[in-house]
């Protein structure tokens, strides 16, 4: 029997899944789009850059994969309500959520914030996605292993002065969140958190202006965990999820 040379196909553990991803235009996000697409996945790219959004579909298409694009500011509620109806009309099902977006706002003391900033950053980084939890909770018990990931950070439970609405809504994300895993635990859906740590990232940038981003890894090198997190094969739940010295430490 003549022997085979040519390489094997890759691995496509997400084929056939329907995955939201937010603030998909550029970065981290974006990176995951990709990544979940040459895994096999459909990806629904969210946020509200349109010409980032159709940078990011035009690599997804380059690599044989396929998309669709949803211009939406996370901040207007009603919108993530009408996206839920609008999978559950299409797919009738989402088997990955992934709640990425979120603003760094202002270096400031808290008696001096002005109110419109706080709601801004913690509507985006707290409420919001909230909101993909309502919204996306029946989609993902739908499906047959139905993963929610939210992108947290370590320094958000650090108390440093003036950081206040960026820590305050990543430390009250990881609460809603282990809340949310609690609630599903018994249900095919897993739901966790994970910390990339410092990436070449625009909000990375705005939070170090004084730091070279060439010292830092770009986003893709950590989209591979959120590849094992969505994987039907994932049994962990209401974790945090670092990239530390292993692979995937806790």
């Amino acid at each position: 029997m003549p022997i085979s040379t040519e390489p094997s196909p890759a691995p496509r553990p997400l084929l056939g899944k329907i995955a939201l991803v937010t603030g998909a235009s550029r970065g981290l996000g974006a990176a995951v789009a990709v990544r979940y697409a040459s895994a096999g996945a459909h990806v629904v790219l969210a946020a509200r850059t349109v010409g980032g959004l159709e940078e990011v579909d035009d690599m997804i298409r380059a690599g044989g994969g396929t998309a669709t694009l949803v211009p939406l500011d996370l901040r207007d509620f009603a919108k993530i309500d009408e996206l839920a109806a609008a999978l559950f009309n299409r797919y009738g099902r989402l088997d990955v959520l992934v709640g990425n977006a979120a603003e760094f706002g202002v270096f400031s003391p808290l008696s001096h914030i002005p109110p419109e900033i706080w709601s801004n950053v913690v509507d985006l980084n707290l409420t919001a996605n909230w909101r993909l939890i309502r919204a996306m909770d029946p989609l993902l018990r739908a499906a047959p292993s139905g993963r929610a990931i939210f992108v947290t950070s370590a320094i958000g439970r650090a108390s440093l002065a003036y950081w206040g609405p960026y820590l305050v809504g990543k430390v009250a994300l990881e609460a809603l969140v282990r809340i949310y895993a609690a609630e599903v635990a018994n249900t095919p859906v897993r739901a966790n958190l994970l910390d990339p740590g410092p990436l070449r990232t625009r909000l990375r940038a705005r939070a170090f202006p004084g730091e070279d981003p060439k010292t830092l890894p770009l986003p893709d090198t950590v989209a591979d965990l959120f590849v094992e997190l969505a994987s039907p094969e994932c049994r962990r739940n209401g974790e945090i999820v670092s990239v530390s010295g292993d692979r995937m430490g806790g």
